[in-house]
C-alpha cells in the first residue's frame, strides 16, 4: 500500500527507513514535549488490556490485525504528531501472526502507521470516528493491505491503488528529465508529467467532490498549494509583487486550524514551515499576526492549540535570528500570563516566566538597563554617562575560557577600526570575586581604551534589598562573554551576533546616515 508519503512526495522528502526516525534526536522539540503528552503503551499494559472486559461494539477501538508470516512479533502503532511520532498501542503477534489493537478510549484521529519491532514501517491506517475494523495484511505484499469495516480505509486503499499504477510513470519521467539531454526533449518529458500529475489531481478533485466530509477529503484539500496567478498589469505596468501576495493570502484556504486530525498527518507541519520561510518576512511585527491568527483559530481544539502554542515558543524563545525573541514575548503577554496554559506543571511555568522576564528588558529598539558598576579603583561608571555613536556592551569572566579567546579579538577589531568609527567599548566583570584575575588580564593584554567595570558585593546586596532586578537579568546573562549594541542614545540595536555581525552592523548604520 503506497503511503501518504507519496502524497505529499512533490513539495517533501520522507524517509522509508522508519529506525532513523524513531532513534533521532528531536531537533528544538523541547517545549513541543512539554506542551504534549505522548500516548505510551508498554508491553505490561498490552496485556493488562487483553485482560480486561469486553468493551461496548461503539466505544473505544477493536482492531484485529493480522500480518503473514510474523509470528510472535510485536506491532506498535505509531501516529504523526508534527515533526515527530507518537505510540498509540502495541501488541504482540500470535504464531499465526494475529493479534487485536484495542483500548477503551477512542484514538485521536489521523494517520498512523504499523510499525514492526520499532524498526520497520509496514503500511499507514486511516484512524476516523469508526475505530472497530480488521486488517489483513502479507509482509511480501504490503501494496494489498485489505482493511475492513472502514469506510475511510476503503478510500484510501482505492487512491493507494491508483497512485500504484500512477507513481512508476511519474518516477520513470523524473528520471528521464534529468537524463535529457536537449530542450525539446525536456518540454515533451514536461508535457507528460503536467498531464500525468493532472491525472493525479482530478483523482482527489474527484474524491473531494464525491466525498467531501471524508478524511481523506480533508487531507486532500490540506495539502494543496495555490497556484501562482500571471502577473496583472495595472496602470500600464506589470505588478510582479502580485502573484506573491495572492499565494500568500491563499496558502491556507483550505485548512482549518481546529481541525486537530491535521496534526497526526506527515504534511501539515512542512507546509507550516514553508509558510514562515517562503511567505512570511522575518520581522517579529510580521510574525505576530500571523501567530496569532492560527493560535485564535486553534483555541477551542483539544490538541492544536496546544501544539501550535509549543512549537511558536521552542521556535522563538531563543530565535536563530536576532530580534525575534520579541514573538516569544508576545505569546507569553497575550497567552502564557493570560492562564492559557493550565497543563503546564509548576516547573515548566517558571521556567517559561523566568525566561520572559529575562528577555523584556533588553528587546531590540528599547533603551538598554542603566548600568551603576564601579571600575577598579571603585570609581562609580555609568554606563548613559559615556558620550558616542555607539556603545559595545560586553559581559565576560576573566576565568572563561570563552572569553579569553573573544576578549582579545573584539580588542583587535575595536583598534583597527571600531575606534575610529566612534565605538566605545563597556566591559563588565561578571565574577567580582576574580577581581585579581580580571585587572592581570586587562594589564596583559592592554586592554587600555576600554570602560572596565564591576558590580561590587555591596551593591548587589543592596538590590536584593530593595528588590530590584540585577544587570544578569535586565541583560539575560545566561553565558559567557554576552555582547550588546547600543546606539548614541543607548537604545539596543544589536544583541547576541557574532563579532563579525556586529561589524557588519555598525557599518550598515554609519552607512544608512551618510
Amino acid at each position: 500500500m503506497l503511503g501518504f508519503d507519496f502524497l505529499i512526495s512533490s513539495h517533501i522528502m520522507f524517509l522509508n527507513n522508519f529506525t532513523s526516525l524513531i532513534n533521532q534526536p528531536m531537533r528544538r522539540a523541547f517545549f513541543i514535549l512539554l506542551f504534549t503528552a505522548a500516548f505510551i503503551s508498554t508491553r505490561a499494559q498490552v496485556k493488562k488490556q487483553a485482560a480486561a472486559t469486553t468493551v461496548k461494539p461503539t466505544a473505544g477501538y477493536n482492531i484485529p490485525i493480522t500480518i503473514k508470516p510474523l509470528q510472535n512479533k510485536w506491532i506498535y502503532l505509531y501516529s504523526y504528531y508534527g515533526k515527530n511520532y507518537q505510540i498509540a498501542d502495541s501488541v504482540l503477534l500470535d504464531p499465526h501472526g494475529a493479534g487485536i489493537l484495542k483500548g477503551k478510549t477512542k484514538l485521536s484521529p489521523g494517520i498512523y502507521l504499523t510499525v514492526l519491532d520499532h524498526k520497520l514501517k509496514l503500511f499507514d491506517v486511516l484512524m476516523d470516528k469508526e475505530q472497530h475494523f480488521s486488517i489483513t495484511a502479507d509482509t511480501s505484499h504490503l501494496d494489498d493491505v485489505k482493511i475492513i469495516g472502514s469506510k475511510e480505509n476503503d478510500l484510501y486503499t482505492a487512491y493507494s491503488k491508483f497512485l500504484s499504477q500512477i507513481a512508476p510513470r511519474l518516477n520513470g519521467l523524473q528520471q528521464q528529465l534529468q537524463s535529457a539531454k536537449t530542450k525539446a526533449d525536456s518540454a515533451v518529458i514536461r508535457d507528460a508529467m503536467a498531464k500525468t500529475n493532472k491525472e493525479l489531481n482530478n483523482y482527489r478533485d474527484n474524491l473531494i467532490k464525491t466525498n467531501p466530509n471524508s478524511m481523506l477529503a480533508a487531507f486532500f484539500m490540506a495539502v494543496k498549494r495555490p497556484d501562482a496567478p500571471a502577473i496583472p498589469i495595472v496602470n500600464g505596468k506589470p505588478d510582479s509583487l502580485y502573484p506573491g501576495r495572492y499565494l500568500k493570502e491563499h496558502y491556507w484556504d483550505d485548512v482549518s486550524f481546529n481541525d486537530d486530525r491535521l496534526l497526526r498527518t506527515p504534511f501539515f507541519d512542512p507546509k507550516l514551515d514553508e509558510y514562515f520561510k517562503y511567505y512570511v518576512s522575518p520581522e517579529p511585527d510580521s510574525i505576530i499576526p500571523e501567530i496569532n491568527y492560527m493560535l485564535l483559530s486553534a483555541r477551542e481544539t483539544k490538541d492544536m492549540y496546544k501544539y501550535l502554542l509549543g512549537r511558536f515558543t521552542d521556535k522563538y524563545i531563543n530565535p536563530e535570528i536576532m530580534g525575534q525573541d520579541k514573538v516569544f514575548l508576545f505569546l507569553f503577554n497575550n497567552y502564557f500570563s493570560k492562564g492559557d496554559t493550565s497543563w503546564l506543571n509548576k516547573g515548566q511555568r517558571e521556567f517559561i516566566f523566568n525566561r520572559a522576564y529575562s528577555l523584556m528588558a533588553n528587546q531590540i529598539g528599547e533603551l538598554a538597563p542603566q548600568l551603576n558598576l564601579v571600575d577598579t579603583l571603585g570609581k562609580e561608571l555609568q554606563l548613559y554617562n559615556l558620550k558616542s555613536p555607539f556603545t559595545f556592551v560586553i559581559f565576560w569572566d576573566p576565568n572563561c575560557g570563552h572569553c579569553k579567546e573573544m576578549v582579545p579579538r573584539i580588542d583587535s577589531i575595536y583598534n583597527a577600526g571600531w575606534k575610529q568609527k566612534g565605538v566605545q567599548v563597556y566591559a563588565v566583570n561578571v565574577d567580582e570575586g576574580a577581581n585579581p584575575a580580571w585587572k592581570t588580564f586587562i594589564a596583559e593584554h592592554h586592554l587600555n581604551n576600554w570602560v572596565h567595570a564591576y558590580q561590587t558585593k555591596e551593591q548587589r546586596d543592596a538590590e536584593v534589598k530593595l528588590n530590584q532586578p540585577n544587570y544578569r537579568q535586565l541583560y539575560d546573562i545566561t553565558q559567557t562573554p554576552t555582547l550588546y549594541l547600543l546606539d548614541k542614545d543607548k537604545h539596543i540595536i544589536g544583541k547576541k551576533l557574532t563579532i563579525e555581525q556586529f561589524n557588519d552592523l555598525i557599518d550598515a548604520k554609519l552607512k544608512s546616515k551618510n
